[in-house]
């Protein structure tokens, strides 16, 4: 089972896959740049899976252009060929502002939104969930959250990479718990979807579509500007 974890600069990408691989197979830097400079993958059983885990650069790392950064994303795809299986969506427990809104919204425009059908949303930092509190119910509260996770086929698990790996409070706040359960949501993802991934061939075909749409806007804007010209060009009768 290949698996691609995106998300913003910070989100704690690198930590989950390690959570998930129960090593330190991902470097972690403990600083307030983006640590993952490229994509990295990793193959390791996991409950008698062979899981294989494409860790990918942040989004929004303040060290590089877009430019920069879209290509070494991208490449998440062919880094696992002939695809990934899933993609986790890694957001903090404690905030869904704008700008992770935005990430979502990069996400469906390198990938389109196809890509959510193969993905589910793993929060970290859980230990910020309030006693008592599932995040559904988390979820459920917060209606952009809501309906992304909606477009996710309402999948979502909770995690926390430091606080719940030794002495749980119970089973729902323990890593070896919801990583099970990570694990059996994207098993039946993946039988849902046929056992099909997100090939080199979908990610073509949006590229293929973003440069039409982007020829499409540059005869738009030649179109306007020939059409100011031969208004503003008439000859004057004395």
């Amino acid at each position: 089972m290949r698996i691609a974890v995106f998300g913003k600069t910070g989100a704690g990408k690198s930590s989950l896959a390690n959570t998930i691989f129960g090593n330190d197979a991902f470097k972690i830097y403990h600083n307030l740049k983006s640590g993952t400079k490229e994509c990295q993958s990793e193959t390791k059983s996991v409950s008698g899976r062979s899981i294989t885990l494409i860790d990918t650069p942040g989004f929004f790392d303040t060290d590089r252009s877009e430019e920069e950064l879209k290509p070494e994303i991208v490449r998440c795809i062919t880094e696992c060929a002939p695809g990934p299986h899933a993609f986790l969506i890694v957001l903090k427990v404690e905030k869904y502002t704008k700008h992770e809104q935005e990430v979502i919204h990069k996400i469906q425009e390198y990938f389109s939104e196809e890509a959510l059908k193969y993905a589910t949303v793993l929060f970290t930092h859980g230990d910020q969930l309030p006693d008592g509190e599932t995040i559904e119910k988390l979820v459920s509260e917060n209606k952009p959250l809501d309906d992304l996770v909606k477009k996710c086929g309402g999948r979502c698990h909770v995690i926390d990479n430091k606080y719940w790996k030794d002495k749980p409070k119970n089973e729902y706040r323990s890593n070896q718990f919801q990583v099970e359960e990570l694990l059996k949501t994207i098993d039946k993802m993946v039988m849902e979807n046929n056992g099909g991934c997100y090939t080199n061939e979908m990610l073509q075909a949006v590229e293929q579509m973003i440069q039409q749409e982007e020829e499409m806007m540059k005869q738009w804007e030649y179109m306007r500007q020939s059409a100011g010209k031969a208004k503003g060009g008439g000859c004057r009768l004395s």
